[in-house]
């Protein structure tokens, strides 16, 4: 595909500054943009790349001047480019065609119109798979569950049995979604399983990382909220509910039971205790611990989370503890020389 600066301008209803004539043909990073490239700036430290981009046209903030470049000013670059990148590239590779000869479908197996199915895939029954769903090779799909059309699935993900994932979601590769939750019960000095019968739901348009582990509820439903975005090496635990288009960034860690409002961020390593609520719109920092309900609109960080302010206060005071370290051992000679005398 080719497009002109211009015509990229116009579909980003962005101001053009310079020659729109240039012709586009890929996208590429600032630092390493070639001629007919296009790429973008978002953060002031990157604006010294402006004068050694090769790049054919930049989208910048409506603040950013430089003669010498073809601008494409808008108010969230980021955003933007975002969508020139999908202009420009398909967001999926291209998946099996069709349904492979090896695949294993199971009995009442519910296949909508224009399903792809790759090679090793199995169903089993009673299963309904949406229309236009794409799943990649060695994917498992447990007995009644449910997948929404335009869901793409790629290989080796297992989705077990009874779960219900909504339409347009993307999962990656090695996430297990309807493993049993982690449940027991002390019986002496050994531990009883609980048994595990609840499902999970999957709502509309989440995407859900490489090698998530999504526990099944003890009853009832783990349940993710619609546009939730769920990076690689997550846990959940049984019964969790992640709210609509929450955020959860690698390594995170959501004990059993817990709540997330919508539009929650949870930064990488974030650990939370079962049983808790994190209210709407909150963020917490990475590697915090949370061991207690969060009120909507809170910005938490450190272990144990705190108000974000008195983290970076308690974390400024503990780098000076050396140097108080050494106040209070001459203070202590100090006062022992005084008694002295």
């Amino acid at each position: 595909m080719v497009k002109t600066v211009a015509e990229i301008a116009r579909f980003l209803d962005g101001q053009l500054v310079g020659d729109g004539t240039a012709q586009i043909s890929a996208v590429s990073g600032i630092a390493e943009a070639k001629p007919g490239e296009i790429t973008f700036l978002a953060t002031p430290q990157y604006h010294r790349f402006l004068r050694t981009t090769a790049a054919s046209a930049v989208i910048v903030p409506p603040s950013v001047e430089f003669p010498q470049k073809t601008l494409i000013r808008v108010h969230d670059p980021r955003l933007a480019f975002a969508r020139v990148m999908r202009l420009f590239y398909a967001c999926f590779p291209e998946g099996p065609q069709g349904i492979h000869q090896t695949a294993v479908i199971g009995q009442r197996v519910n296949l909508g119109h224009g399903v792809n199915i790759g090679a090793l895939v199995c169903i089993e029954d009673q299963v309904t798979v949406g229309d236009d769903v794409t799943i990649f090779p060695g994917v498992f799909i447990g007995r009644e569950s449910q997948i929404g059309s335009g869901t793409v699935i790629y290989a080796n993900a297992t989705i077990r049995e009874q779960t219900v994932i909504g339409k347009n979601v993307i999962i990656h590769s090695g996430t297990v979604i309807g493993s049993d939750g982690f449940g027991y019960a002390k019986q002496g000095d050994k531990h009883l399983k609980i048994p595990q019968k609840g499902i999970v739901v999957i709502e509309d348009e989440v995407e859900i990382g490489a090698n998530v582990a999504i526990d099944r509820a003890t009853l009832g439903a783990t349940r993710i909220g619609r546009g939730a975005k769920i990076d690689n090496l997550v846990q959940l635990g049984h019964n969790v509910v992640i709210g609509p288009h929450c955020l959860v960034v690698a390594q995170v860690g959501i004990s059993g039971s817990t709540e997330i409002g919508s539009g929650v961020i949870l930064a990488g390593q974030v650990g939370l205790v079962g049983h808790i609520k994190i209210g709407d719109d909150s963020i917490i920092g990475a590697q915090s611990g949370v061991r207690k309900s969060v009120p909507p609109g809170s910005v938490l960080f450190g272990y144990p989370a705190r108000p974000h302010v008195k983290a970076k206060r308690i974390e400024a005071c503990l780098n000076r503890l050396p140097e108080l370290f050494k106040k209070v051992n001459a203070l202590e000679r100090a006062l022992k020389l005084l008694k002295r005398k």
